[in-house]
């Protein structure tokens, strides 16, 4: 098959190599999109991501069709049309033609939506509904949520709306985002545009001069300190970027704050496939009854390695404004 790898001198290349074969309970899957996730150039970094790196072949999201089951394989056929979020229980990454997984990990793919949107959904969409669940929001409760807008922004907005919340903030930078989020429901009167105002003056006065009882924040850094001053005493604060400063720990320690750190990651490492498995089936059910909608996509190019350096820059520089960036690697 044909797949990109990773050099050692992090350039990658395009290569032909060994087709990986299912195991028992493994699934051979044909890939027909890869979705990029800012972790993919980021274990190209010196950085703590580095240890996630378990294959020259990056990329941990994808669907397609199934080729061939293992032996032990029951809830699958040849022919089926799947999504995942491989992580690095695959054989390989899915910057790559074919990829085996366990089937435990694998869904069926909604019927209305395409194989181009299905990968789109399964990071993003795994860390949105932890994020949802784990926060044990009421209706009534106040949340502000920043970088919105974003991949996991967007699907946890979706989620906050379909379930009934409208209590909640959230921040953007640009005009695109902002129109972005209102197709999604929100109120023009709850975004906040960073780059026009502060955002902690204007969250407060937003929330009627008020704490915030759950603090979501995707961006990190130094709006990880600003999110962290906005929540009110034992509140909740959601934190998905692993990019909290020293400041903001402090800060959040002294407002003896409830912090849920939120990592699809740490369910692959003890195997518990059931949190893939479940999670995607729930967003499954809700795409397919359009509680909620697809990702915007943006598709970059197909298998090569111009289609991944653009697509690993428009991340590292935050130039994906909203849209899931997928490759195309097979035609369905």
């Amino acid at each position: 098959m044909k797949a990109i790898l990773l050099q050692e001198n992090r350039q990658f290349q395009l290569e032909t190599i060994a087709t990986p074969q299912p195991e028992p309970h493994q699934i051979q899957v044909q890939i027909v999109s890869s979705g990029f996730n800012p972790i993919d150039y980021q274990m190209t970094e010196n950085s703590s991501e580095r240890k996630l790196l378990h294959s020259p072949i990056l990329g941990r999201e994808f669907s397609g069709i199934i080729t061939k089951i293992g032996s032990n394989v029951r809830d699958f056929k040849i022919g089926d049309a799947v999504f995942c979020g491989s992580g690095s229980m695959g054989s390989n990454g899915t910057y790559a033609e074919y990829i085996c997984v366990p089937e435990a990990i694998a869904v069926k793919k909604p019927k209305n939506i395409s194989f181009e949107e299905a990968a789109a959904i399964p990071s993003a969409g795994l860390t949105a509904l932890q994020s949802f669940k784990r926060m044990k929001a009421s209706l009534t409760d106040s949340i502000l949520i920043t970088g919105a807008a974003g991949g996991v922004g967007n699907f946890f907005v979706k989620l906050l709306v379909s379930k009934g919340f409208s209590n909640f903030l959230v921040t953007a930078g640009n005009e695109e985002s902002i129109t972005f989020l209102i197709s999604l429901g929100v109120k023009p009167q709850q975004i906040i545009n960073y780059k026009k105002e502060e955002i902690f003056e204007a969250a407060l006065s937003l929330n009627g001069n008020k704490k915030f009882d759950i603090a979501v924040d995707l961006v990190g850094n130094k709006i990880a300190e600003v999110a962290a001053k906005l929540l009110k005493i034992n509140g909740t604060y959601i934190d998905v970027t692993n990019f909290s400063t020293p400041e903001s720990r402090n800060i959040l320690f002294s407002r003896g704050a409830t912090i849920h750190t939120i990592s699809n990651y740490a369910y692959g490492l003890e195997k518990r496939y059931d949190y893939y498995k479940n999670g995607l089936i729930e967003l499954s059910q809700l795409l397919e009854n359009k509680f909620i909608t697809p990702p915007n996509i943006s598709i970059i190019g197909e298998l090569n390695t111009r289609t991944v350096v653009k697509a690993l820059w428009l991340l590292r520089e935050n130039k994906t404004y909203g849209k899931k960036l997928i490759m195309q690697i097979n035609k369905e």
